[in-house]
């Protein structure tokens, strides 16, 4: 495309310009005095913008857009506070690798280390946040900077950059712009992909020989769009799948070798499965400690196997015997034709019997709202067409343990950086990506008063969020530790002082409701879901409810602790 405007244009209408032009259709952001030529041009633009009530929820709503959407999200921030603000939001999307696109305002470079008003550095904090962090001071540097920053957010492992633009830097004019012929200034190996290399034909070997295969599914998956080469080699190998907590979508979860997620909280059946697994293959996963447990007795019995997009990955936490560089999605498709056929009937039987054996436990018999139970009914109701957000906690657990997510990019949730509060927006940004599709959050009284409110945010741009708090009224998990490990010192988790949550909404404007027995639970879902509009269901849960399985961190798979069998008490299977 051939530039079509006049020049000279000063830094803010070269900035817009190049953001059309790469596609960008959303921002979130947050005005400030340092962005102000920004949002000046932004005014005229076709490009819409939500305006969050802090920067954090932006940068959050951006993190929620691209996970569900695929493509980068964009959040706006002025200098200063502004910009240190979204600090958390990009740590989250750097361990996630999430594609978040971030543009701060400035001083001026005149005053720069001055300490001058709303003066921070951000380049210098987001360095060791971002895969790509950098500042204007020259005008003629702002294209390439600006389009630098957009082709590396998305390049070979994705992840979060930022762009520091000082106010004068938008305001000079820069005449010679062209975005045809902008300079590109970083190495092109940091935007191409690499050539697929490593072990697949001494894989497929081992594999085609493998008595016990297992595949280790991650986030890498869903960047890497290799749900169906993933769905195809499981099926022609009959191979089980276990999946991350951010891998989850990346194969169906109803299906029958699924075993589900893995690892600290995963299923007694899946984490059984890599005790005795003799190969373990890792699909675009990272082999991190939620994982792993003690590093020394994971898949004591197996050869490990690493297919990763990013080199420092491979052998980094273990040591593999088979490595394989490259985009995942093209590895499969080279890998699948040297896999053979097999039924795998022993292997298969007995992942069978582990799952009637071990299935996910709870009391059923309890007049109270078990979480659980709330989070089957959800998928009852749903049966999987839904887009699950979560806030990071014991509901979080429950969410990805009983809700079987049958699709991709289905399940928003931050995983590395466990980000409480990060749930709301998050939801927000994956309705504004896809607005067509049923949003939902899974909350706890914790998380969701961190960022409560973007409630305004929702109503001010009718953005149909259907919120699920699960109300305990402390701390869940910390709660859980220190009754497991601290002797019941329940130190500082104490939520009892709370407010209404169902009268906060309705000052939104927001339908809510309030439920406490088991009897209420599919008429609260019934109301939560009936209509097109937001709506708010608080339902109270016990507050000694625990997450389990569990293994303690650091510990070994062999340690871990599953529910509780109560004597004439059933349990039951998500499914």
């Amino acid at each position: 495309m051939s530039n079509t405007k006049k020049t000279p244009l000063i830094g803010a209408e070269v900035f817009i310009d190049i953001l059309k032009r790469n596609g960008i259709k959303h921002i979130f952001g947050y005005p400030g005095g340092a962005v102000l030529p920004i949002y000046d041009v932004l005014y005229e633009s076709e490009i819409m913008h939500f305006l969050p009530r802090h920067e954090q929820g932006g940068t959050h709503m951006a993190a929620g857009y691209a996970k569900a959407s695929g493509g980068p999200g964009v959040v706006f921030a002025t200098s200063g506070p502004g910009a240190t603000n979204i600090t958390t939001g990009l740590m989250d999307a750097k361990m996630d690798s999430v594609p978040v696109i971030a543009f701060t305002g400035q001083v001026s470079t005149t005053v720069i280390g001055t300490d001058a008003f709303q003066e921070a550095d951000m380049y210098g904090i987001s360095i060791p946040l971002t895969k790509y962090s950098a500042m204007v001071k020259d005008p003629k540097m702002l294209p390439t900077y600006i389009q630098e920053a957009i082709l590396l957010a998305t390049a070979k492992r994705p992840g979060p950059v930022l762009v520091d633009l000082p106010k004068d830097m938008q305001t000079a004019l820069i005449p010679d712009y062209n975005f045809d012929t902008i300079p590109i200034t970083v190495p092109r190996r940091h935007l191409e992909k690499d050539t697929v290399t490593g072990d697949l034909e001494r894989l497929a070997s081992a594999l085609n020989h493998s008595q016990r295969p297992l595949l280790y599914v991650g986030g890498g998956a869903l960047s890497s769009n290799a749900v169906a080469e993933i769905r195809e080699l499981a099926e022609k190998n009959n191979i089980p799948v276990t999946m991350t907590l951010n891998g989850l979508g990346a194969f169906p979860g109803t299906h029958e070798l699924s075993l589900g997620m893995l690892g600290m909280h995963g299923t007694r059946y899946a984490n059984t499965a890599v005790m005795e697994t003799d190969l373990i293959i890792s699909l675009g996963a990272r082999y991190d400690d939620r994982v792993t447990g003690k590093v020394s007795e994971f898949a004591p019995r197996a050869k490990k196997a690493h297919f990763d997009i990013d080199q420092a990955e491979l052998n980094k936490v273990m040591k593999m015997d088979f490595t394989i560089l490259g985009d995942l999605r093209e590895a499969l498709q080279m890998f699948l034709p040297m896999v053979e056929q097999n039924d795998r009937k022993e292997w298969k039987a007995q992942i069978l019997s582990w799952k009637e054996k071990y299935p996910l436990r709870y009391d059923m018999d309890s007049a109270e709202i078990k979480p659980q139970y709330m989070i089957q009914r959800l998928w009852h109701k749903t049966q999987g067409d839904a887009i699950i957000a979560s806030d990071v906690g014991q509901h979080q657990m429950w969410t990805a343990q009983f809700y079987p997510f049958k699709n991709p990019r289905s399940w928003i949730s931050s995983g590395g950086l466990g980000t409480m509060g990060f749930g709301f927006p998050a939801a927000i940004g994956a309705k504004v990506a896809r607005p067509n599709d049923l949003v939902i959050l899974v909350t706890g009284d914790g998380s969701f008063q961190m960022n409560i409110q973007e409630l305004a945010t929702i109503q001010m741009y009718n953005i149909p969020i259907k919120i699920m708090l699960l109300e305990n009224s402390t701390l869940g998990m910390v709660r859980q530790w220190q009754d497991m490990f601290y002797d019941q010192r329940f130190s500082q988790v104490d939520f009892s002082f709370k407010p209404n949550f169902v009268e906060i909404a309705r000052a939104y404007g927001i339908d809510a409701m309030r439920i406490e027995s088991k009897q209420e639970v599919d008429k609260g879902l019934d109301f939560l879901l009936k209509s097109d509009k937001s709506a708010l269901l608080v339902a109270a849960i016990p507050q000694a409810e625990k997450v389990f399985p569990f293994i303690p961190s650091g510990a070994s798979y062999r340690d871990m602790i599953d529910y509780p069998v109560f004597e004439n008490k059933k349990a039951t299977v998500a499914r």
